[in-house]
């Protein structure tokens, strides 16, 4: 599990900053400045930039250097991404770069909280949940086939969904239940009901969880929940305040966690970590946001929230909860914002002020 990062004691500290595409570019120097704002608390920092996207596909031809992952695997500690720009139509030989770093780092859960801070635009109150989504498989594996039937084109996806990655994703879900307090609640989203296959593995595999060898009745205190995707949307719409930790196939939960971001006033607020057994990469939940790319306002509070959660699995719990605690601040002063948050400040501004927190 992700939890043995925790363990390693670091003379410093090796962050990879990969920005990628659009306002990437722009949100990331903002965790950079509030990592290195926290001074002597963290080992000493390395930063080293990596190439990745599709603006870097389209000048080199390709979307992930083999340099990148290189120095992924052999001289960085953790990552930060940015936001790549996928285009909707098919381009020849582009892949989206973070499912393929996902892949190839072995980065099985796309852990994603969802907290209600402030009495933002658009906002509802009491809301603290965590979607944990599995990161390899379902349909985001790629498989897709365009052939001339009877009738005209098919198109065809294959979904894999296997019990190694089930189980690995239903444990750090528990884990990540267990971690939240004294009554912990998980909530196991799937459409068995139609994908009894697929979906019916999913959910059978998360659900025996506890009674793995080894487990010895550390998740007893864990209730566990079923919901089905789509009435899981609606209750999370109608009450989202009676959801604590949610797990789902990797669609589902792409789909449910982008949802879930607008109960709190703005994707440029939800932060995520891509977790493995042996690295940890964090990641604003937002996209490259082309609409407003070198305008000087993207949020970058999405990104800083990132680099805590990532320092929360490198073991840095008191550093991580000084950047939300500052972060927070800032957001329930409600002075300075962003425009996606109804203010009219510049991203420069808001990292000032999370850095004047610190």
């Amino acid at each position: 599990m992700a939890g043995a990062l925790r363990n390693v004691i670091r003379t410093k500290l090796r962050v990879a900053m990969i920005p990628a595409d659009g306002v990437g570019r722009e949100v990331l120097p903002a965790a950079r400045s509030v990592l290195e704002a926290l001074g002597t608390a963290l080992p000493k920092l390395e930063f080293t930039h990596l190439d990745a996207g599709f603006e870097h596909f389209t000048k080199y031809g390709t979307a992930l250097p083999d340099e990148t992952l290189r120095v992924l695997r052999e001289e960085s500690d953790c990552a930060m991404f940015g936001a790549v720009s996928s285009p909707s139509r098919r381009v020849a030989g582009y892949s989206s770069p973070i499912v393929a770093m996902r892949k190839a780092l072995d980065l099985y859960a796309n852990i994603r909280p969802v907290k209600s801070v402030a009495d933002l635009p658009g906002e509802r109150s009491n809301i603290d949940m965590v979607i944990v989504r599995e990161n390899t498989e379902c349909l985001y594996i790629k498989e897709e086939t365009l052939t001339l039937g009877s009738v005209g084109k098919e198109a065809r996806a294959t979904r894999l969904i296997t019990e190694r990655a089930s189980r690995r994703i239903g444990q750090m879900a528990f884990e990540t239940a267990l971690a939240r307090g004294p009554s912990p609640l998980l909530t196991i989203v799937h459409k068995s009901n139609v994908l009894s296959v697929t979906d019916g593995l999913f959910r059978e595999t998360v659900r025996s969880v506890p009674s793995l060898p080894g487990i010895d009745g550390r998740y007893d205190c864990v209730k566990v929940e079923e919901q089905l995707v789509d009435s899981m949307v609606y209750r999370m719409f109608r009450e989202p305040q009676v959801f604590d930790v949610a797990v789902a196939p990797n669609m589902y939960g792409d789909i449910i966690s982008d949802a879930a971001a607008a109960l709190v006033g703005s994707l440029g607020l939800v932060p995520s970590v891509n977790a493995g057994d042996n690295f940890i990469m964090g990641e604003p939940v937002h996209g490259s946001a082309p609409d407003i790319m070198g305008r000087g306002i993207a949020n970058p509070l999405a990104s800083i929230r990132s680099a805590a959660l990532m320092l929360v699995h490198l073991g840095y719990d008191d550093q991580a909860k000084r950047v939300d605690d500052s972060v927070d601040a800032v957001l329930r002063r409600g002075d300075v914002l962003t425009p996606d948050l109804g203010g009219k400040s510049t991203t420069q501004q808001v990292v000032d002020a999370v850095l004047k927190q610190i």
